[in-house]
């Protein structure tokens, strides 16, 4: 088996960034623009799904983002993202951002997504990504939750389509 497509742990994909929120990424009632967020977040669900198929890697959808606590100028933002999930060429990459004081340290989970990407090779052609090898029960429930939201989404998509009919 090319090396490529070794089986690859969740851990492996794991990416780990910071962020200071600014002026520049906030709105006038002084938290950070969800623009802003989002765009951090795909930047680095980007990132591990890169580290996870070995190649390059482009956003499909979005498939769930919830803002659950707001985030202030000046508030540190500590994203974490990992493969949660992995098709024949997609992968699902769950995203977990805390807000933070930076004085006191308290940490507090602001929002969660989960984003789709296919693997692309040479060609721009979609290719074969490495399976998910779980290793602790947290990873094994994040990969049965990510099959369900996958296969619910294909089953909503073709409800859509069967309406167009």
């Amino acid at each position: 088996m090319p090396e490529k497509l070794k089986p690859r742990s969740p851990r492996e994909s794991a990416v780990e960034t910071r962020h200071i929120v600014l002026p520049d990424n906030a709105n006038h009632y002084g938290t950070a623009f969800g623009g802003a967020i989002m765009s951090w977040i795909d930047l680095i669900a980007a990132m591990a799904a890169q580290r996870h198929s070995g190649c390059e890697s482009v956003t499909v959808s979005i498939d769930r983002i919830n803002f659950i606590s707001p985030i202030q100028i000046g508030d540190h933002v500590h994203l974490l993202a990992m493969v949660n999930y992995v098709g024949r060429t997609s992968m699902e990459v769950g995203v977990q951002v805390n807000r933070e004081n930076p004085y006191t340290g308290e940490s507090v989970r602001a929002t969660t997504a989960y984003l789709s990407f296919v693997a692309l090779d040479q060609n721009k052609k979609p290719c074969a990504v490495p399976e998910l090898l779980l290793e602790t029960e947290t990873e094994k429930r994040r990969f049965h939750e990510g099959r369900l939201r996958i296969e619910n989404a294909k089953e909503f998509a073709k409800k859509i389509r069967e309406g167009r009919k």
